[in-house]
């Protein structure tokens, strides 16, 4: 790592003055974190911005190992921040850049000033520095973004899995399961342990699985559909299935999978109406 105490005393008296000339340049028309109105939002991010002068005047100063450990957590915090997570990737790239000519710019201003001790060589061995420096910053910062957003994405999904199957109670002890919408194998699973799991917990003993939101399942979805029914029926929780539509009865019937004891109806309506089921 390049040293220079001269230059990073320098710099680093002037951390606040490029944070602010920073924002003041700032495009707030963009999207996500740079267009924040709320003051304390605005707020954290100038705090933002001055950790990253703080660490990055630090090039001059520190060896590159403790450099790049200081580094390390700013990128980490910063690329798993909710609000830069809602920023389009570009815009972060762009306003790395631009702060990379603010340094050029100050480093400019530093050696016009002292123009008759800083040789030529020494201005290009800082200009290489802090080039080479944030190109590195921009990689490990889109890396480490890129898989946050990917977590965040998963964890989200994987919420509305869960949330996307609730056993409604209807009456004491008789529940009803909509399914809504495309079933894959992962999603119909989560649904299934929880619609186990919700059955147990209201102690029901009947259930209506109602498949009328369904557009079609395919063969593994269909078999795990039936696995379901065997599992409730085990703990003690008779089934009764509604909304079939013609595209899952094929299925089934391609499945050799025979509707023996199990109560079949056309629409929800009918299968309560049937059970004169007396909604809660």
């Amino acid at each position: 790592m390049l040293k220079d105490q001269d230059l990073f005393e320098h710099l680093s008296t002037r951390t606040w003055k490029m944070t602010e000339d920073w924002y003041r340049s700032l495009d707030k028309s963009k999207a996500g974190v740079y267009g924040l109105t709320d003051p304390e939002k605005v707020d954290l991010l100038k705090k933002q911005n001055h950790e990253f002068h703080l660490r990055f005047c630090a090039m001059f100063e520190k060896d590159s190992n403790e450099f790049k450990t200081g580094f390390q957590d700013w990128i980490e915090t910063i690329a798993k921040d909710d609000a830069h997570l809602d920023t389009p990737i570009v815009e972060v790239i762009e306003e790395f850049f631009r702060t990379q000519q603010q340094y050029l710019d100050e480093i400019g201003e530093y050696v016009l000033t002292n123009k008759e001790q800083i040789s030529q060589e020494k201005l290009i061995q800082w200009t290489k520095a802090v080039v080479e420096t944030i190109s590195k910053v921009i990689v490990e910062f889109t890396d480490k973004n890129s898989k946050a957003a990917e977590e965040r994405m998963n964890s989200q999904q994987q919420m509305i899995i869960e949330m996307s199957a609730p056993v409604i109670l209807l009456a004491e002890k008789t529940g009803m399961l909509p399914l809504i919408g495309e079933i894959t194998p992962h999603r119909a699973e989560i649904m299934f342990e929880k619609a186990l799991a919700q059955s147990s917990k209201h102690n029901l003993e009947k259930l209506f699985i109602d498949l009328s939101g369904v557009p079609l399942i395919d063969t593994m979805v269909a078999q795990q559909v039936f696995q379901l029914i065997k599992g409730l029926e085990i703990i003690g929780v008779r089934v009764a299935l509604s909304g079939i539509s013609p595209v899952i009865a094929q299925t089934a019937v391609q499945l050799g999978i025979k509707f023996v004891d199990i109560e079949v109806y056309n629409t929800i309506a009918q299968a309560l109406k049937h059970h004169r089921v007396h909604l809660v």
